[in-house]
């Protein structure tokens, strides 16, 4: 065999696999069915080194139908001829384009033995694999490139000539041509060559731009219930802007975020139009409209917590959410009462901008807690607004009336009025909200309060972080912490409603001591306290592919005003166990007391997702 040969639209195209699954293919149609599979199979790579072993090792059909313990003849001689191509495409991938590969069928080579006269039994295969030497790059060209910007630092003369680098390296061109709004840039050609004696490969790889697009419309298809006019607004794709990737991604995750649709598929139109625009087709399938659903939370202190909801995805033709949802609380509690919520929200996606969700929400609740006993009327309306997939922001308009019962024999009654502007912004960098392994997540709000009847005027303000650490690459060995902090500034302890005063304790809090079992004693009313922080830290350990045991330990602090005056600390620690499943961690934690006097004996606490 000459030994200068040339491979052109091999490396990125193999039609010879596909070729020889239609012929295996055929075999299996046309041949009687066999007795029973093979005996034996002899994997040889002893040539290989140790990554390139491994990698023709996981990448073998034969090795992988032997564990599977396959039974059917004709099945096994079909991998066998098909094996060729899967182990020549982990060559290239490694730079070796001289190897040889043997796939002997009881002596004889699997390639040799025609598909139409199949072995009627099979005992042994030998599999022997010789990379023979690793090609580096002779020539490497590719282009026209983007003014600016260079080829993948792999794609060069006496590099190592993986196939992988040429399809990296043209992918990388074809993106910074389509990130400048060429969307229709695309390999145009390649040309490649094996020059054996010098054991280099030259590769060439043309690169056509197209013409730079701009946005055209949006053609939504698919869509049944939610109006089309309405998810072209949703989508928010900038028509007549430059043509970009990312904007196109973001048209297709604001219509996913609405939870109207099951599946969204946004795919370019096959050529642009006249005008130098390009539309877009977006594929729906609509997800069924009406949901219900229903929860329970338990810990040893405050009883037992039953939740149900009522969900429209598209109340009224343009993807707005509604939901009803109940909630009673405190049953079985070892202090307080019932404590009953009713609520009622309303979300609106694409109001003012793509990114803006417009908001109404009404709350009734009746709280009956060891400190007093509140029952409170809330009316919002407010916006969400996206800035990025990690960012978002908050602001709202409320009214609350709150009337509460507090003190010894709670024989102190006030009838609070407030109107607030709470405003928030969050920052989610986690890689996983129920299971994070690393990132991070800040959370700080800020709500002036304006009082019209028994209230104070003021503001409160909080901030909630958390930082997650991974000490392996399988994020098997986690250590996890979070930092609470909060404020109530302006307005006297007793003219503050209830709700905004800060208590510690319980799975939010502090593991291990009662839930909110941590307040301040003020004029000799106990209650929440103006200043409120909290510490908690994880080591979160993998012991199985399901099965997570968890160290923790929490501390708290609760003062009578923003962080001056009475004040007090209690903590708890504890151990906990995690089983994963489908929606998140399954959660089991055990507390127990280790500072302060608000609480003895264990507390447990069962849950969904990790504790933060």
């Amino acid at each position: 065999m000459d030994s200068y040969c040339i491979y052109r639209m091999m490396i990125l195209f193999p039609r010879t696999i596909r070729r020889g699954l239609q012929c295996c293919l055929c075999a299996a149609m046309m041949a009687p069915l066999p007795a029973h599979a093979f005996e034996r199979l002899v994997f040889d790579t002893s040539n290989a080194g140790a990554d390139l072993r491994t990698a023709l090792e996981r990448a073998s059909l034969l090795r992988n139908a032997d564990a599977e313990g396959l039974t059917d003849t004709l099945e096994v001689f079909s991998i066998a001829r098909v094996e060729y191509g899967r182990l020549i495409g982990i060559l290239y991938e490694a730079g070796h384009y001289s190897g040889t590969i043997s796939v002997r069928v009881d002596g004889r080579e699997a390639a040799d033995i025609s598909p139409l006269d199949p072995p009627a039994q099979i005992n042994t295969i030998e599999v022997a694999v010789n990379p023979g030497p690793r090609f580096t790059f002779g020539r490497a060209q590719i282009g026209p490139l983007v003014p600016g910007t260079q080829a993948n630092a792999a794609f060069a003369t006496g590099q190592p000539a993986r196939s992988t680098v040429i399809r990296d390296a043209a992918r990388d061109a074809v993106d910074d041509w389509r990130d400048i709004g060429h969307a229709k840039a695309e390999p145009a050609d390649q040309d490649i060559v094996a020059d054996h004696r010098a054991q280099q490969l030259d590769a060439s790889v043309t690169i056509r731009p197209g013409p730079r697009l701009a946005f055209g419309n949006l053609r939504p298809d698919g869509n049944e219930h939610v109006r089309t006019e309405r998810v072209i607004a949703i989508a928010g794709l900038p028509t007549g802007e430059v043509f970009s990737p990312d904007a196109a991604q973001r048209s297709a995750t604001r219509l996913r975020r609405t939870g109207a649709f099951a599946s969204v598929a946004l795919r370019e139109a096959e050529e642009p139009n006249l005008d130098g625009t390009l539309d877009f087709d977006v594929a729906l399938v609509e997800a069924p409209r009406r949901r219900i659903g229903a929860g329970a939370e338990y810990d040893t202190e405050d009883g037992a917590r039953l939740s149900a909801f009522w969900l429209h995805r598209n109340l009224l033709g343009g993807a707005e959410r509604f939901r009803l949802e109940a909630e009673v609380g405190g049953l079985g509690a070892r202090s307080g009462g019932v404590d009953y919520r009713l609520s009622a929200d309303f979300s609106r996606p694409a109001t003012f901008t793509p990114d803006t969700i417009f908001n109404l929400g009404v709350l009734l609740e009746s709280e009956d807690q060891r400190d007093f006993l509140a029952r409170r009327a809330e009316f919002q309306v407010g916006i969400t607004h996206i800035f990025s997939d990690t960012l978002t922001g908050d602001a709202a308009l409320a009214y609350r009336f709150e009337r509460a019962r507090f003190g010894p024999n709670r024989s102190l009654r006030r009838d609070y009025s407030t109107i607030a502007l709470p405003l928030g912004l969050t920052w989610d960098r986690r890689d996983d909200t129920l299971n994070p392994t690393a990132g991070f997540y800040l959370a700080g709000t800020a709500k002036p309060f304006f009082g019209l009847q028994d209230a104070d005027s003021g503001a409160q303000a909080t901030l909630d972080a958390r930082g997650y650490f991974s000490a392996d690459d399988d994020g098997r060995f986690v250590l996890a912490g979070r930092a609470q902090i909060g404020a109530v500034f302006g307005a006297d302890i007793a003219r503050t409603p209830r709700r905004l005063l800060f208590y510690s304790g319980g799975g939010g809090t502090v593991r291990g001591q009662p839930f909110e079992s941590l307040g301040v004693t003020s004029g000799g009313v106990s209650s929440g306290g103006q200043g409120f922080a909290a510490l908690s830290g994880e080591l979160r350990a993998g012991v199985t592919e399901n099965i997570g045991l968890v160290a923790f330990a929490d501390a708290g602090y609760v003062s009578e005003g923003a962080f001056s005056g009475a004040s007090d600390i209690h903590a708890g620690a504890g151990l906990g166990l995690r089983y994963d499943t489908a929606v998140g961690p399954l959660r089991l934690d055990l507390g127990f007391p280790v500072a302060g006097d608000t609480g003895s004996g264990v507390q447990i606490y069962i849950g969904i997702g990790q504790a933060f």
